[in-house]
């Protein structure tokens, strides 16, 4: 008799533990949305601790999982719900240290509730709460595998989501359900939308390619050559993607072009696991992620993928900012600046509408001959465009080119896409620091425009994906795997001669004939090379092709690159000819460089 005393006792104190490691890993998860988005130090210890209590709960319920089913009647959606929330643990902390190998641990997580059908009851429940839970976990679990580019099970998670909206609408009536029609709707345009070039398989079924070149990842294969200077002495370090153009498909705070500028600027995760990281990953038996794998690659809020064995991380680190206000874009730049380390570079990436300026004669470049809407939103302050007293006053939502000044104190690169990017051709060296500008053609023919407009900026797909930008102002929809490769290979042919041009170039920063010296301190660094590589590639093709007349449907560089010894070098023509050739669409393209 006492031994069953102590028997229930046990479980009891088991139960008891349990509710308060799941109490207590709420309330840090809930915790979660009050730490500062910028800055590394503010928030890393926060997480370390909620990935603590999070290791013990997953480990506990794995442990104990007969005691408390019988005894606290546990249930499989409440399993499913902690490991969403370690699911949703791990993709932020991706977002917050730009380390892709958190990605794969998030998908662990989110793939195994599916694969152990943890929702499945959820709608027997009769509680329209956990439906919305479930309808969350879709739509997170979705936005992991685009990122991944595992776009077969995206379409596969889509219908079951569309599935179980329909569910949810039938059975509760509910008032969200236009809400969650949107965010199907959005999903569905997102995946026409990255789907600009088909590549084919044998069977005619579109695959997707992730070492090739194609737009993945950059890899040991896709990295571009280099013929290494004692100059080259900058490494990329701290990069700020802002989203803002107003009619561009879009899912879940990330703008077609935000997705493909992150996945240019982000390495292939590493197949190995870390000592701390279970050697398969899931249990047999349940398919569940093994608590060990929480967290791998160092405990969160060591700091540790940054100071131990090296002093730069595999990825530069990213802020992702959706149409943010004017003081939170200043904000998040402002920080980027100051966590840069000594030979960092800064980069800022811009997608957004222009604003236009009003005034005739401008006499300061900085703030008069407009800039770029951030958003709509004010900031507190009354709209700009007003005249008072015969003063025009500026938009108060919108970034100039003079709001950049104070930053070009550090090594700076800025990518400007958008239809008024050649205002920022004018942002001045005050401090001498290595400045480079790369802005997007401010217009494209009129064939182009509508879906440009809704499907991302063409400007950025080269630099995400040369051979698919290619292919589309070509109208070429689809394209066999093996005639992908082979024009791949010319591709990689002309980066690789472009690369070496650029290293051969003589270094100077007045003479038209030379290069300048920024261009060749950001060169060392194998993300930087490969968005200049891109950029020419860019403006070599659309100087040839016959649909982009006119200098504005062109892209532009500050300072410019030499144009005899690069842009308009013959090799690269030849190349561009040749790749043309092989595409069948040779008739795009003039017999020479068009002449200004």
């Amino acid at each position: 008799m006492v031994k069953m005393e102590s028997t229930e006792e046990q479980d009891r104190k088991l139960v008891l533990e349990f509710i308060h490691l799941l109490e207590k890993s709420k309330q840090l998860f809930n915790g979660l949305r009050d730490l500062p988005q910028y800055g590394h130090r503010q928030w890393q210890a926060y997480f370390g601790r909620t990935f603590d209590v999070y290791t013990k709960l997953w480990k506990f319920q794995q442990q104990h999982r007969m005691v408390l089913d019988s005894k606290y009647g546990l249930k499989r959606w409440q399993i499913g719900e902690i490991a969403s929330k370690i699911g949703q643990l791990y993709y932020h902390y991706y977002l917050r240290t730009s380390e892709t190998n958190y990605l794969n641990e998030a998908y662990q997580f989110y793939a195994a509730i599916r694969g152990r059908a943890y929702y499945s009851r959820a709608i027997k429940e009769d509680r329209p709460d956990l439906m919305v839970k479930k309808l969350r976990y879709y739509a997170r679990f979705i936005v992991v595998c685009l990122l991944l580019k595992k776009m077969k099970l995206v379409r596969e998670l889509v219908t079951e989501l569309e599935k179980q909206i329909q569910e949810y609408t039938t059975t509760y009536e509910p008032e969200d359900h236009l809400e969650w029609s949107l965010v199907l709707e959005e999903i569905k345009g997102f995946i026409k939308a990255e789907a600009a070039v088909a590549v084919l398989h044998a069977d005619s079924n579109p695959i997707v390619l992730s070492h090739s070149g194609s737009g993945s990842r950059l890899s040991p294969l896709t990295t571009p050559p280099c013929e290494r200077s004692p100059h080259m002495t900058l490494s990329l370090q701290e990069i700020l993607i802002v989203g803002s153009a107003c009619e561009q498909a879009k899912f879940s705070e990330l703008t077609m072009d935000m997705f493909r500028m992150l996945q240019t600027l982000e390495r292939e995760p590493t197949e190995t696991t870390h000592p701390m990281s279970a050697s398969h990953g899931l249990h047999g038996h349940d398919a569940s992620p093994a608590a060990s794998r929480i967290p791998p690659y160092g405990v969160p809020g060591s700091k540790g993928y940054m100071e131990n064995s090296r002093h730069y991380r595999d990825n530069p680190h990213k802020y992702l900012l959706y149409k943010p206000s004017i003081s939170q874009l200043l904000v998040f730049l402002a920080s980027g600046f100051k966590e840069l380390p000594p030979g960092g570079a800064l980069l800022l990436y811009m997608s957004a509408d222009g604003c236009f300026s009003t005034t005739k004669h401008p006499e300061d470049y900085g703030y008069e001959l407009g800039g770029l809407a951030t958003s709509v939103k004010r900031d507190g302050v009354d709209g700009g465009g007003l005249a008072c007293r015969g003063k025009s006053y500026k938009e108060t939502h919108c970034l100039y080119p003079g709001d950049l000044y104070p930053f070009t104190r550090r090594p700076m690169f800025i990518i400007i896409d958008s239809d008024n990017s050649f205002v920022f051709q004018h942002i001045p060296r005050y401090f001498g620091q290595p400045l480079v500008v790369l802005m997007s053609p401010q217009d494209v023919p009129p064939a182009f425009q509508a879906e440009v407009q809704h499907h991302g900026s063409l400007f950025t797909l080269f630099l995400h994906s040369p051979l698919t930008a290619l292919c589309y102002i070509c109208n070429v929809g689809d394209v066999p795997i093996h005639h992908w490769e082979r024009c791949q290979s010319y591709v990689d042919h002309f980066i690789t001669e472009a690369s070496r041009l650029v290293t051969r170039c003589r270094i100077d920063e007045i003479d038209q004939g030379y290069i300048d010296s920024s261009y060749v301190q950001f060169f060392g660094d194998d993300f930087l090379r490969t968005l200049i590589l891109r950029f020419v590639f860019c403006d070599v093709v659309l100087r040839l092709h016959r649909g982009f007349r006119g200098r504005h449907m062109r892209p532009r560089c500050e300072p410019p690159l030499p144009s005899n010894e690069l842009l308009e070098h013959p090799t690269l023509s030849h190349i561009i000819f040749q790749l043309a050739t092989a595409l069948d669409v040779r008739g795009h393209f003039s017999d020479g460089p068009e002449c200004d």
